[in-house]
């Protein structure tokens, strides 16, 4: 019978190797994220690669993902591409034990993956964005292979060891073995390895720090240049909001969204922060007479307008919480249009879609039809008295109500053209998309939760409703399967925002579900047909079910 025994030190020089594989991986990225300082932070290799595995993610996958982790999305992407890189650094570091320059080779391959990311993002400036990743590699593979050098070389040291115990006459069978063992193994730079570890981990973390210190001076600036921001007053200022727009029942939605909850959803897995000072806005293409470039203060030395408007993401299933209400402050796109000599199609204009591109490389395409035929689509500069916040597009943004926001509201936008819907396909629409999306009528049930148990007596069932640009004229309830109910309405604000609403129910013991669905006032009642949220945003009615004690 064969005894297959492992020694204490084979066991070492495998779990070193392994160790050897994660720090070459972290001097990769740190090193990386150092040169990205010099090229830009978008092209650090976390980033490159998390945004090219966006780019190329299914649609329903994408959907999914925002369903299950919400705005947390890109927080598990980027964990899970930390975690992927560690364990492929382990394996990486156990194959270079056995083969040297192959697991060298490995670590140089993921400088390739991450370059070819890089480059191939919608906002790459080229094969520049690709050095991060491959210097970055360089040093890691380097590494690996001096390390696991330390760790197979033989040390004159443990040689003479070697000799010494056989000097000391271990003749016999197990004694030998052992002999064999170490002499097999025993052999290599203990301390050499340990010198050269530490001081590998100590240079990663010094370059990692200055890499994202450097990387951090842009958006010292850019929050800089967002503190000295002073709105001005806007020469067509929002109508006030009615009294009784606002209900004031527990549990409901606030009539207005604050800054800091208003939902965010955007392919961004860093929030572009540009300064308002070097911002630049283009407008060109298809039937523009004359290309115009803004300034930030060219925008803000314009009549402003500030308008309430509800916007929804697409991503938001029926019930769900992809939407809010702003004051926004802006100019009126269709204005720089006009004065670009632009036309709509329905008056002899060439161009019949605006494609935004925001400054990570995000392209949009909205109607011209709808920017110019009178709703105040706007380029905002102002979210609910204060300049944007970053997270929802500063220094500017692009707003057109009545629409879903992947084919209006682009963030950190830089550049306008025209052109059209035969000619070119923007991000979304080339994954599965679909090129027009006006919003649906839809409705929420804010208030009681799903799944709560509210006492016997009267209940009170609220929400809201939103059509933008058409308006809510009825909401209605059922309980279970009795007959519609007419709820009553808060006070329209503005055709282009949501609209809250209340039941009085009269609850008794049991179990209930209640159903909401609104009309809008082109008489469209909302559909009870479901629908997923591709290709052009979900439909159907909203239910929650409650055990009433």
């Amino acid at each position: 019978m064969t005894t297959v025994r492992i020694s204490r030190t084979a066991l070492t020089r495998g779990t070193l190797a392994a160790l050897s594989g994660l720090l070459a991986g972290f001097a990769s990225l740190a090193f990386a994220e150092l040169v990205s300082a010099a090229v830009r932070p978008e092209a650090s290799p976390v980033t490159a690669v998390g945004g090219a595995a966006i780019d190329r993610t299914p649609a329903g996958v994408k959907d999914w993902a925002i369903r299950t982790f919400g705005e947390d999305d890109k927080l598990v992407l980027q964990l899970g591409i930390v975690a992927t890189l560690a364990l492929l650094a382990l394996a990486v570091g156990l194959l270079a034990l056995r083969h040297r320059r192959t697991g060298a080779a490995a670590v140089l391959l993921f400088g390739v993956v991450g370059t070819a990311a890089a480059v191939s993002r919608p906002d790459s400036t080229g094969l520049v964005d690709g050095l991060p990743s491959l210097l970055g590699a360089v040093v890691g593979a380097v590494l690996l292979y001096v390390l696991i050098g330390r760790l197979t070389v033989p040390h004159r040291t443990a040689g003479r060891d070697e000799q010494r115990e056989q000097d000391n006459g271990q003749n016999n069978e197990q004694g030998n073995e052992q002999g064999n063992e170490q002499a097999s193994e025993a052999g290599w730079d203990r301390r050499g390895f340990l010198v050269a570890a530490t001081a590998a981990a100590a240079a990663s973390t010094a370059a990692g720090a200055i890499g994202r210190t450097l990387n951090g001076r842009s958006s010292r600036d850019a929050v800089a240049s967002r503190a000295s921001v002073k709105l001005p007053a806007p020469a067509s200022p929002a109508k006030p909001t009615p009294a009784g727009a606002r209900l004031r029942i527990p549990g409901i939605s606030p009539f207005t969204t604050p800054n800091d909850t208003f939902y965010r959803v955007d392919t961004a897995l860093v929030v572009p922060k540009v300064d308002a000072n070097s911002w630049r806005l283009r407008i060109h293409g298809k039937g523009v007479r004359q290309d115009l470039e803004l300034t930030y203060q060219d925008l803000l030395n314009r009549p402003l307008i500030e308008r309430e408007i509800t916007l929804t993401c697409v991503s938001n299933e029926v019930g769900g919480p992809y939407v809010g209400h702003a004051r926004w402050i802006g100019v009126r796109l269709a204005d720089l249009l006009k004065e670009a000599g632009v036309k709509p199609p329905s008056r002899g204009g060439p161009a019949d879609q605006i494609v935004a591109r925001s400054v990570d490389g995000m392209t949009l395409g909205t109607p011209v039809e709808d920017v110019m035929d009178g709703r105040d689509a706007m380029l905002a500069v102002g979210m609910n008295g204060e300049p944007l916040p970053f997270v929802h597009g500063f220094p500017v943004r692009m707003l057109v109500p009545g629409l879903y926001g992947y084919v209006s509201a682009c963030k950190w936008i830089e550049d306008i053209e025209l052109t059209t819907f035969d000619a070119y396909d923007p991000y979304w629409v080339k994954r599965e998309w679909a090129r027009k999306a006006p919003i649906k009528t839809q409705s929420r049930i804010d208030t009681p939760k799903p799944f709560g148990r509210p006492e016997a007596g009267t209940v009170m069932v609220a929400g809201v409703a939103w059509a933008q640009h058409r308006g809510i004229e009825k909401v209605e309830i059922r309980v279970d399967e009795g007959p519609w109910r007419p709820a009553l309405l808060a006070e329209q604000d503005t055709v282009d925002t949501w609209r809250q609403w209340s039941y009085p129910w009269q609850a008794t013991p049991g179990g209930h579900t209640l159903t909401v669905r609104a009309t809008d006032r082109t008489g469209e009642v909302q559909t009870e047909r479901r629908t997923k949220t591709v290709p052009d945003g979900a439909s159907g009615w909203h239910s929650v079910v409650v055990t009433v004690d």
